[in-house]
């Protein structure tokens, strides 16, 4: 039973508050606003451990990226504005209806905490709603919110924030398994990515366990995950989530796409090496060039939240003239890399092309004045290659190791592992047939945490070459 916070204490509220909290903050508690809008607004709101004083924070995470510390009024502010919100499922929510559920929320408040009053019920409800549309639509933020790093959160979670599910497999029945050979494949030749892929059944019941275990975000990926027929099948049945899909393109037709937006696919991730046909073909390891390009053109005409990552290398060291490229078809979120140097990727191929880390900080220089110019948002995700005050001195995030904590992945026979190029050791368990809190609570996957949640490590698995 979670402990009441000392305001309520000795009152005559207690019970009701006790009770309403044991009800409430059990599980992560999840809401869509406009689904077929204009912009898309998903908010999760997740508890600290049932263990923890209710006056720890709750935190709410906003379109799967933005984390916001919730102290436990606002959260029960939040619970029922989440309430209220989720009797409009499926529809597109107007002016009144906005007023309906601020209303309708404000009285559920004001019956589990009759001594604040409803005026400053409403006032405090609607600068939650206000501040949550303002984050996820990447507007100024009018109201002074504190912030806190996953690293400072990290003893509160049950769970991490995100669980890359790959659910294709690098070779499948002793054959190449993916339309392309990428030169910088982190999970070629990796035993965990050679499993053979469980069932659509098996995959439903390990997004299930995900969303009992509080996992509000899940990324399809692989391998190639476009090589699964049932993948529209498998992101339907992840509604619940905030859904992405990191594909090469290739089979993204518009008739795809369709199919990809009808199944609620939250954002997909297109990895495009160079605007150079030459470049890009010879990195991917396939003449894919047109096909990867009309898959950017066609994700963007049916609408979906579309995203480019390019990883870097000698080749593409140009990333200012593919931004150029990029900008022209329409595309406003792209994210580059270092080399993760594992699988293929820790092969002579791919080390003879790895950049120094002074190239890649002048590339990001001009990669970051170019988009900030241009309306476009950049982020660099790979830790430890550049200077963290780089970072700052740009005003883009500074990454940092995740692994068992902001994220981990499913490989495609069901093992946990710290994250998705994170395949050659032991796993940390089976979501299929461990319980999650005893993977989570593991000595191998604390010693993770503890690294990860000092948000300063670069990625263990890098090799300097």
């Amino acid at each position: 039973m979670i402990p009441i916070p000392k305001l309520f204490r000795n009152t005559k509220t207690v019970r009701r508050i006790r009770a309403y909290m044991d009800s409430t903050f059990h599980e992560v508690l999840h809401t869509t606003l406009n689904p077929d809008g204009p912009g898309v607004i998903r908010i999760h709101l997740i508890p600290p451990k049932a263990e923890e004083n209710a006056l720890n924070p709750s935190i709410a995470i906003v379109n799967g990226t933005d984390i916001v510390p919730v102290n436990f009024a606002s959260a029960v502010m939040l619970a029922e504005l989440i309430r209220e919100t989720n009797r409009y499922d499926g529809k597109e929510i107007g002016e009144a209806d906005v007023q309906n559920i601020l209303n309708g929320a404000a009285d559920n408040v004001k019956q589990i905490i009759p001594i604040l009053s409803k005026k400053r019920i409403l006032d405090d409800i609607l600068r939650i709603f206000t501040t949550m549309k303002q984050i996820a639509y990447r507007e100024p933020v009018t109201t002074d919110i504190h912030t806190m790093s996953l690293g400072e959160y990290a003893e509160y979670m049950n769970a991490p924030h995100r669980m890359d599910v790959m659910v294709s497999a690098m070779t499948k029945d002793g054959k190449w398994h993916c339309n392309q050979k990428c030169v910088h494949c982190y999970a070629a030749g990796q035993i965990h990515s050679d499993e053979a892929e469980l069932s659509t059944e098996d995959w439903k019941k390990i997004l299930d366990k995900c969303r009992a275990a509080g996992i509000p975000q899940v990324t399809f990926t692989g391998g190639e995950p476009t090589m699964r027929e049932d993948l529209f099948e498998l992101i339907a049945h992840a509604r619940w989530f905030i859904s992405r899909l990191n594909t090469n393109g290739i089979k993204l037709t518009p008739e795809y796409c369709r199919k990809l937006h009808e199944a609620e696919l939250d954002s997909v991730q297109i990895t495009f090496y160079s605007d150079d046909p030459a470049v890009h073909d010879r990195l991917v390891g396939a003449a894919q060039f047109e096909n990867t390009a009309a898959a950017i053109d066609n994700a963007l005409a049916e609408g979906l939240s579309v995203s480019i990552n390019t990883p870097l290398c000698m080749l593409n060291r140009d990333y200012v003239k593919t931004l150029e490229y990029l900008h022209g078809k329409g595309v406003l979120y792209v994210t580059c890399s270092g080399l993760i140097t594992t699988g293929n990727a820790a092969g002579p191929a791919s080390e003879l092309l790895q950049l120094t880390s002074g190239e890649l900080e002048q590339i990001l220089r001009d990669a970051v004045a170019y988009c900030h110019a241009n309306g476009m948002e950049i982020a660099f995700t790979s830790p430890g290659w550049i200077r963290p005050e780089v970072f700052e001195e740009l005003n883009i995030p500074s990454p940092s190791c995740g692994a068992c904590l902001s994220n981990m992945a499913i490989t495609p026979g069901g093992n946990v592992v710290p994250c998705q190029s994170w395949l050659s050791d032991v796993p940390l368990g089976n979501m299929l047939t461990d319980d999650w809190a005893q993977i989570w609570d593991s000595a191998s996957c604390l010693e993770r945490q503890n690294y990860s949640s000092e948000m300063t490590g670069e990625c263990p698995l890098r090799r300097y070459c």
